[in-house]
Formats: C-alpha cells, structure tokens, sequence
C-alpha cells in the first residue's frame, strides 16, 4: 500500500511543466505563420546591431556562446538584412610595375568597371597584336627604312672613294673585308690584276717571284694609309649605331603613333590619375620591347647549327606583362559582400602569390598568380570565421590581428619553410575596411582577453548569445512558429499541438528550468525532422506527441548502453545498491555519467564507519588520489558543520571515514556532500539510514541544502533501479527545495509518482532530510543547550561527547602507566 505523503513531498503538478492546449489557440502548425525573426537572444541581436552600427576602427563583433544556440545562422540573418544594398565596393586590381616588377600596382576601379578594364585592355592588347606586325610590313615603313639605309650606303660609298682616292696609282686596292655584321674597309697589293694578302706576297718574295723591293715599298704605302683606314672603320662604326638608332627611333614612333590610337579609348573611360600613369608605362615598356612585337608571325630565325631554326616569341608571351590581374570582381553584387569562411586557412583567408615551375626546374611567379582571400574579398563588407579554427591554423591568427590593427593587408604566402621560398613579391598594400565577426565561447573569449592584449582593441563588442530564454505565452507562441517554419522549410509533415507540446517540453528539459525554454534550435530542428520519420513510417498524417517521445527514446537509445551494462551489473549484484531495508552507516548517493551526447543517473553506495580518534573526517578517494578539488571542499565543509552544530562545548574526538563504495574511476563534485553527512549522522548515532531513499544535494556548514545540477537524470536513475527491483510504493528520491523548479521528469517517472509508486521529497536543510531517512525527529537545541532525548541530534552530541570523554580518559590512562614504569625505573637507585 502506497504511504501517506510526507509535508516535504513534491506534489505531481511540480514534477513537470505541461502546455495548455487551451491558451496557445491553434490545433496544428498549419494555423500558424512561420517564425522569421531571431528568438531568444535579445541580448546578442542588440550587441550586434550596436557593433554593425559602430564604424570607428576596432569595433568588430566577438559573438559568444554555447554552440548549437544557432549563433551563424542568426548572423547570417542580421547580416543580410542590415547590410546597406547602396553601398557596393570597389573592384581591385594588380597590374604590372614595370620599373620595379617585384611590387605590383594596386589600381581601384568602381564595381563593375574592374572587369570591364581587364577587357578593354585585351581589346588593347589584341588590336595591337593584330595591327603591329602590319604596320612593320607596310609601304610607309619600308620607304622610311629604305630612305635611311640608302643615305647609310652613300656615306659609306663616299667613305670608300676616299680611300680609293689615295691609293690610285700605288700598286694597292681596297677591299671590303666582312667583319660580323659590318664590312670593313682594307688595303691589298694588286699583283697580276688580283688582290693579294700580304703574307701571300711576303711567300712569294721568298720564292723569288716578286721583286723584294716592290714588297718593300708596297708594304710601307701599307703601313702609311693603315692609320687612315683605322680611323676610317672607326667613323664607319659610329655611322653603323646612328643608322641602328634611326631605325628603332622610326620603329618607336610609328610603334606609338599606333598604339597612342588604340590606348586613346582607355584613356578617355578611365581618367584615374594613377590608371593614366599605368597606361603610359604600358606605351613605353611596348615601345622599349619592340624586337619581339616585330618578330610577331614572322618566319623562325637561323639557330647556332646549321638547319636549327627558332620560332619567334608567342603572343601570349610577349603581352604577358600587360595583363590586368583582377584581384576582387564585385561586378554581381548589391550591397557589401557578406563571406562566411568555413575552412579559415591562411591560404583561404588572406590568399597567395601562387608559384610554377619552369622548364629548369626554379620556381617563378609574376604578379598575375596574386589570389586574394575572403579577408580581402570581404573589403568594403563583412567577414564571419569560426574563431577556434582559425586559431588552429598557422599563420592566421596574427595576420588577422596585424590586419585588423593597421586596416591594411600586404598578400603573401605564408611559407613556414620560407628560407626555401622564392616568391620575390611584394605587392602593395590593400587598405581594408572590413568588419569581422568571429564566433567563440566564452571561455575562448576569457582566454583571449586575458592573455592577448590586442583583443580589447580589435573586437571591442561582444554580442553574447543565450542558451535559453523565459518560459511565457510569447517565447511559446514564437516556439510554435519556428517549429511552422521548419516544417515549411524541410517540408515536414504539420505538428498537432500535442506534437508542438512534447517538442517544448524537451526544450525545457535542455534548459533546465520549467521557467526556461532552450535555445538550442538547431537541436530542435533535428528532433522536428527524427520526429517527422517516425510519423512518416506509422502512416500519420500529422506529427503528434507519440512520434516527439518516440524519437526521444529512439536518440537515447543510440545513446545509452552504458547506462544499460551499468544497470545489468546492478540488476545482477555485480554493483551494490540496495532499494530496501534500513542500515547504519550507509545510504544511496545519486551520480551523474556524462557520454558527450548523453548523461544519465545511477545510485552509488556511500558509507561510513566512526570510531575513537584524532584524525577527523578521512576522505577515502582524496586519499586515494580519486578526488577532485570540489569533492575534497564537500567533505572539508561536513567537519565545518559538526564543528558549528556539535563542538561548541567540547573538543571534537572522532576519526570518521568516508567512502563511495565501488568507485574506481574517480569522482569530483559536492552534489553529495549531503549524503555523506547523512550517513556519518547514522554512524555516529546508530540510527538506521532508509535504503529505498536515494539522497542528493550539497551542505553548507549551517546545515543548509543546496541545489545541484542533473536532478532529473538522477532521480530517472534511481527510479530504473527501483523499477528493476520491484517498486514497493516506498522508494523515492530527496533532492534539495530550489531544485523543484528543475524538475522535468520523464512521463513514467511522473505516472508512478501520481500512482504512489514513487516519491520525491524537497529538504531545505539536514534535519528535515534525517527525519525523512530515519523516522526520528533531528531535534532542536533548547535553552539547557541540550537536544530533545533521543533525538538524532541527541544522540551525536552523546555520542561525541562520550568520544571526547573516552578520548582524556585514556590519555589519562596512558600517561599514568608511564608514570609507574618512570617510577619502577627509579625505585632500585632509590634503594642502592
């Protein structure tokens, strides 16, 4: 037969919150109108209104809280709907430095006119790929060259007549001899009507077939005009260059007369100072290079070896240095960009000057293999990374901070081997106006704050997210309407009220509080969709509150085999937990496993055993070395309150141990703080301890319960302990009073309760609690100082204040038999 209750006995009601059907006004979620406004984070969306609102520097937004509380998507959200459509960045471009290659020129351009430079200058470049080897081929180019090179052969003709002039009649002849690509001008003996060299001539006097004295002579006229000759070639040479000079400077200006008619469109739609500037050095580098524009579609050219031939320079070689590097094209887009960077590497976010290989195996790179990053592809806009795996990557966090102090961005590789890099760029800087927002925990946050001290100057906003919000009629309408949009969304199948009802109660299970509803809404949107199945596959043509619970069960059954083994080995006795009769000195403690996704409740023995001492509350797992620093407070406050309660009048003499009894794993926390009390009260007293109650709560040295988290776990924990057993209408749970407000119990839990199964009991201090473990009152110190007789505070305080008796006397007792063994010692020099 079920017990009468006790007055400290949670009443069923305050087990668990439940929506009323009647006050929401809708029988399913196709009555409704979907959510499209951010719920529950009030907090969060006005930090990031103000920080989007701020445009002084370092006012970017540092978005905190626990993930799964939807913090990108609502960013996402207020993003795109607070970005200014009319404010549309420039495009960015890299051109060439021709003067100094290694640092390429950064030209803006109005978004849209970037691209539309990039192919007005190919229009350039094509029209003068076209039409300059025709103009080197045309009628006017050839008369001018062909004018220049006639006035050369004159002036060397007349160079020559010259010559001629004074060796007539001397027995000599000038020749042309061909040095390289130039003739030289030379004087020969003339015998028998042909030239002769003169070591010819020198055999032939040894031959005795020519006079030596006409060699003689020949060879001194020789010698004679040779100065002239020298000086002669020397005028020849100099007449060479100018000729070589006038033909490039033709070239250069009938080269720019052509190019300035082509270039005049760029010009005229890009009047930029520094675009104009760009483009004469664009005239002048082609005019300087005009030998590979000349040999454009000619035929190859002669090799070193006889039959090699060369082919001229490609075009795509030749007009590679005038190509425009379009760096960042805004050309599709309204508004400032909005980039969510999922992989934050430091390639991804800050770019790359990529490098090739040529065909000697070193590395080259030109400025057209810059790549820009999100970082500088969210110029002008916005920027959303996930802090801690940007942190991870090299590179990337102090960049970013450099990037964010200075408002500027130099792109590079990032080379941790750079001493074998061979980039040799540096392109000139990217002012950035960028706002960045990066997510995190709060404990990043602390972490950052504390130790980095550029933090505070970089992200001077904190937009800090919620994990749940106020249980009302509003946040329950909204709740309902998010669900209406998920089911629009993901095409769901419509949820019925109860449907509705059962999702919120799991909510509020997540939360914690029945006064709080989770923000957990990507969880939610997962339960929605495992729910929908289970509809789905019953053939339901709407989702109700079946199909929540069963996907419930269903995730927690994925989920809790531990928990499963843990109970097999109670069931079986492996583990000792006892779910009836009375013992001294023990009672059942309520833990909580955690598995990540998943945590559940299970009773732990807990004992103790007091005896005459010194030594005080002895913690088994501290001495161990199982305990956590919260543990060892928990067990320090219990020698704090038998000290308040029992050693006002009197020493404290106990040595008392406590032990979670089969724990091998460690153990950290005070949530049992008050069971290990409770069981040191029974040791000391005598009294019993109910085994069908478990206990959970700290103590402060008042004697004060205290919440704990995890109730509903717990007391599902012992209740699947009890069930396993046999309920017998006695068993039950005692959890501190503040925690009845946490209560979120599953329905079996809560069905046994209202059937008198199962009990829960709401304590607000120890003696409320020993009362209920015992079935004696506690007893309240009167006015004589003494406790009601046979109470059980009475019987501790006897029970130490016989300790403490039993203490001195045998003190006493040890220090008179040493006394007689002193005096034994002496008593024979006594009688010498």
């Amino acid at each position: 037969m079920p017990t009468a209750k006790m007055p400290t006995e949670v009443p069923v009601e305050d087990l668990k919150w439940k929506l009323d059907f009647k006050t929401v006004g809708f029988e399913t979620t196709d009555d409704l109108e979907p959510q499209t406004e951010i719920i529950g984070q009030q907090r969060g969306v006005e930090a990031f209104r103000f920080g989007m609102g701020m445009i002084k520097k370092g006012y970017n937004i540092f978005v905190t809280g626990q993930p799964g509380t939807g913090r990108l998507s609502s960013v996402r959200k207020l993003l795109s709907e607070m970005a200014n459509k009319n404010e549309t960045p420039n495009d960015l471009c890299y051109v060439n430095n021709f003067k100094h290659p290694e640092a390429p020129i950064l030209l803006r351009f109005k978004y849209g006119e970037g691209s539309r430079f990039k192919k007005d200058v190919q229009t350039f470049l094509d029209a003068v790929k076209r039409e300059a080897p025709q103009l080197f081929e045309s009628e006017a180019y050839i008369a001018r060259k062909n004018e220049i090179a006639e006035a050369h052969e004159k002036k060397i003709l007349s160079f020559y007549k010259a010559i001629e002039d004074q060796v007539k009649d001397t027995g000599l002849v000038v020749v042309r001899m061909q040095m390289g690509p130039i003739q030289r001008p030379d004087v020969l003996p003339l015998v028998d009507g042909e030239p002769k060299r003169m070591i010819e001539l020198e055999e032939m006097v040894g031959n005795g077939r020519f006079p030596k004295d006409e060699f003689e002579r020949l060879r001194d006229k020789r010698l004679e005009l040779k100065e002239e000759i020298d000086t002669i070639v020397q005028e020849l040479k100099d007449l060479q260059k100018e000729v070589r000079k006038k033909h490039e400077e033709v070239d250069r200006l009938m080269f720019t007369a052509l190019a300035q008619d082509f270039i005049k469109p760029l010009r005229e739609a890009y009047p930029d100072e520094k675009v104009l500037k760009y483009l004469d050095s664009v005239l002048e580098n082609m005019a300087d290079d005009l030998d590979n524009i000349k040999a454009l579609g000619g035929p190859p050219k002669q090799g070193p070896i006889p039959g090699m031939l060369f082919a001229g320079p490609s075009p795509e070689m030749v007009f590679q240095p005038y190509q425009v590097n379009l760096l960042v094209d805004n050309t599709e887009l309204e508004g400032p960009p909005v980039i969510v960077e999922s992989y934050p590497t430091y390639r991804n976010l800050f770019g790359s000057i990529e490098r090739v290989q040529d065909r000697s195996g070193g590395w080259h790179t030109d400025y057209t293999k810059i790549k820009a990053g999100s970082f500088v592809k969210a110029n002008g806009g916005y920027l959303v990374i996930n802090l801690m795996d940007a942190i991870f990557e090299p590179g990337v966090w102090q960049t970013l901070k450099r990037s964010l102090k200075t408002e500027k961005i130099e792109i590079e590789t990032f080379d941790p081997y750079y001493f074998i890099s061979a980039t040799g760029l540096k392109p000139e800087p990217i002012a950035m106006q960028v706002k960045v927002v990066v997510l995190g925990s709060p404990y990043l946050y602390a972490m950052l704050r504390h130790y980095d001290e550029d933090v505070p100057k970089i992200f001077k906003v904190r937009a800090d997210y919620e994990s749940s919000m106020d249980l009302t009629e509003d946040s329950v309408l909204q709740v309902a309407r998010f669900i209406k949009a998920e089911v629009e969304k993901h095409d769901l199948k419509p949820f019925d009220v109860s449907g509705v009802s059962a999702v919120m109660e799991e909510a509020v299970r997540w939360a914690g509080r029945q006064e709080k509803i989770s923000t957990s809404f990507p969880a939610m949107a997962d339960l929605l969709s495992e729910a929908d199945y289970f509809a789905s596959r019953s053939g339901a043509g709407t989702v109700g509150d079946e199909h929540v619970k069963e996907a419930v069960e269903a995730k927690r059954y994925r989920s809790n085999q531990v928990e499963e083994r843990i109970q097999e080995m109670i069931d079986r006795g492996s583990l000792f937990v006892d779910t009836d009769g009375e013992v001294v000195g023990q009672v059942n403690g309520l833990a909580v496993y955690s598995m990540g996704d998943y945590a559940f409740g299970k009773p732990a023995r807990i004992t103790a055993v007091t005896s005459l001492g010194k030594e005080g509350i002895i913690n088994i797992e501290r001495e161990a070395d199982m305990s956590g620093p919260t543990h060892n407070k928990g067990m320090l406050i219990l020698s704090g309150f038998l000290r308040s309660r029992f050693a006002q009048d009197k020493p404290l003499s106990l040595a008392a141990s406590i032990a979670f009894e089969q724990s091998y794993g460690g153990i950290d926390g005070d949530s049992a703080s008050s069971t290990e009390l409770y069981a040191l009260l029974s040791s000391l007293s005598g009294k019993p301890l109910r085994q069908d109650v478990a206990v959970t709560g700290s103590v402060n040295q008042y004697g004060e319960v205290q919440p704990i988290g995890g109730v509903n776990q717990k007391i599902e924990g012992f209740y699947l302990c009890c069930k396993h057993a046999g309920l017998t209408g006695r068993q039950g749970v005692m959890i501190p009073k503040p925690n009845v407000k946490d209560l979120m119990l599953r329905d079996e839990v809560v069905e046994a309760v209202r059937e008198g199964k199962f009990h829960i009991w709401a304590v607000e201090s120890i003696d409320e609690g020993i009362e209920i473990l015992t079935g004696a009152k506690a007893g309240v110190r009167g006015k004589t100082g003494k406790y009601p007789k046979n109470s059980i505070n009475a019987l501790v305080d006897d029970k130490l204040r016989s300790l403490a008796d039993q203490l001195i006397a045998f003190g006493k007792e040890d220090e008179n038999g040493k006394k007689k063994a002193s005096a034994k010692k002496k008593a024979p020099a006594k009688k010498k």
